[in-house]
């Protein structure tokens, strides 16, 4: 059973999306929010598998609040839902770390099938969204590559680039070793990267790390 948070400010809508997926016999709502200062106790409280997300609420908007709720372990895979497609936005959510971002008129089975996309690990993004999400990576003189990651994400790659495993990873973090693989699996999914040496080369050169540029072929 995947359990969900619903954050957005709009009861309404929190209840009848929540009606909707109460009809999906593998997910089950856990908690309602109405702003992101509610979403990151909420969070805390009931430790949801995925957090669908609002971007513009009062108090605490779903960009910060994703980062925040981010930091904590064990952390939840957030999925934007929302009515705003603008560009910057989109950004903001994906560089906070949402792995999904659809718009507010998706259908039900979609949002369903959204949800058991990230809690697997992967990205989900709106038909409207991805071209806008591709079209800024393929700007590679307007996008510097390492803002596509948080700083817990470049302390990992870090490590990696070093020769560190999962394990060795988690324990040099203070987290989980499924923490470290689900950040690891963000981490190529967000930098369009196959596997983990890939991710390990892609580090060496662009993070400045001790003897990259011995390391660059």
């Amino acid at each position: 059973m995947i359990r969900l948070l619903l954050v957005d400010d709009q009861a309404l809508l929190r209840q009848g999306l929540a009606s909707l997926l109460a009809l999906e016999e593998d997910l089950t709502v856990v908690a309602e929010a109405s702003n992101g200062q509610e979403a990151i106790a909420l969070a805390q409280q009931h430790q949801p598998d995925v957090i669908l997300m609002d971007i513009r609420m009062p108090l605490c908007d779903g960009v910060a609040a994703t980062r925040r709720i981010l930091q904590h372990q064990p952390a939840p895979k957030v999925l934007v839902l929302t009515t705003f497609d603008e560009d910057e936005l989109v950004w903001q959510a994906l560089q906070a770390g949402a792995l999904g971002y659809l718009l507010k008129d998706t259908p039900s089975e979609q949002v369903a099938h959204a949800i058991r996309t990230v809690y697997s690990g992967h990205a989900q993004l709106g038909p409207t969204i991805a071209p806008k999400v591709l079209s800024r990576i393929a700007q590679p003189s307007k996008v510097n590559p390492r803002d596509l990651l948080t700083e817990r994400e470049v302390e990992v790659l870090t490590l990696l680039a070093q020769g560190c495993n999962n394990r060795e990873i988690a324990q040099a973090l203070y987290i989980t070793e499924g923490t470290a693989k689900n950040h690891l699996t963000h981490i190529l999914t967000q930098l369009n990267l196959r596997d983990r040496t890939q991710a390990a080369l892609w580090a060496k050169q662009h993070l400045n790390l001790p003897g990259s540029m011995h390391s660059q072929k």
